[in-house]
């Protein structure tokens, strides 16, 4: 663990590494994050605070509050005789670490450490510090799923390709490893993105239609794709990239955010099919709370219960 002191301060406390947006305040700051891990206990004891609110223990199965400690950190349901630990079920049990080492890959995934080099520091090997970082990615995308992310007002709409698999010299525009995603911004607001498994009207039109209120006034740029929108209760106005944008006519905030996923989604030199919506999500969610410090979130995330959790074989 003493090797993680060879990251400097300027790096724990995000001052140094990927360009960051003006007012980006996403960090914990470093002296809060050495006293929080101070010892294995204290961990625990914030982890278990994230899991069960003002520590309220119910059972996970059959929701019932009548739940028995049986030993140190099991507990049995008085309806289902279900037993439990504080952990179980949740997305951060499905990696066994210590609390501590957990609390510091989460530092590191918010500080956007490769997870070669997180693996270095901590000591921990390679495979595990990889699955990690992809728990943390699903519990992101469990939570843009469950969310009620409505855009309203100004909207920007938009799509792009993204470079999936590893670069070559065959990864041009005509090439099948490129990925095609919608994206939609509320100006000064949030984004929401989406992988389009069918580059066609009707798939852009009905994730538009999921995600923004009727009546918001949408720009986006000339794609056929977005001429049904006129019909589905939207403003729809049309904006000419080749020109100098005029007044509230542009999609640059959507171009930023393009620009800002690209980035980092390019530092991994490639991203499978099956992982990519994840990296995507994380970008959104990236974005979407650049302003707002996202420590004790992801902690929250990697806390909550997972979806369909008695079907996988190592929720225990």
């Amino acid at each position: 663990m003493s090797s993680i002191l060879s990251l400097s301060k300027d790096q724990l406390n995000g001052k140094v590494g990927t360009t960051r947006f003006r007012g980006e305040g996403n960090l914990m700051d470093l002296k809060s994050f050495e006293y929080l891990i101070k010892n294995e206990q204290s961990v625990k004891h914030y982890l278990v605070r994230a899991c069960w609110k003002s520590y309220v223990r119910f059972c996970i199965r059959c929701r019932a509050r009548k739940v028995y400690r049986i030993r140190r950190d099991r507990y049995r349901c008085g309806l289902c005789d279900y037993e439990f630990s504080d952990f179980t079920g949740r997305w951060l049990n499905s990696v066994k670490l210590p609390a501590k080492d957990w609390l510091w890959l989460i530092k590191l995934f918010e500080l956007e450490i490769s997870a070669r080099k997180a693996s270095q520091q901590l000591g921990v090997s390679y495979p595990t510090v990889l699955k990690a970082f992809h728990l943390i990615r699903q519990s992101i995308a469990a939570h843009a799923r469950n969310g009620d992310l409505f855009l309203r007002g100004e909207i920007e709409a938009g799509q792009t390709y993204f470079n999936k698999g590893h670069r070559g010299p065959n990864s041009d525009e005509n090439s099948q490893n490129r990925v095609p995603v919608l994206g939609i911004l509320e100006r000064k607001g949030r984004v929401t993105v989406e992988v389009l498994q069918d580059v066609n009207p009707e798939a852009v039109l009905n994730l538009t239609v999921k995600k923004v209120k009727t009546g918001s006034i949408v720009y986006t740029d000339k794609y056929r794709t977005f001429d049904a929108l006129m019909f589905c209760g939207y403003k729809h106005i049309q904006v000419d990239r080749k020109r100098f944008s005029r007044d509230h006519v542009y999609i640059n905030g959507l171009e930023g955010f393009w620009s800002f996923a690209k980035e980092r989604i390019d530092k991994f030199h490639g991203v499978s099919k099956e992982k990519f919506p994840f990296y995507l999500k994380e970008m959104e969610f990236r974005y979407n709370h650049r302003q707002q410090p996202i420590f004790e979130t992801l902690v929250q995330y990697i806390c909550d219960l997972r979806e369909n959790m008695f079907n996988d074989e190592n929720h225990m």
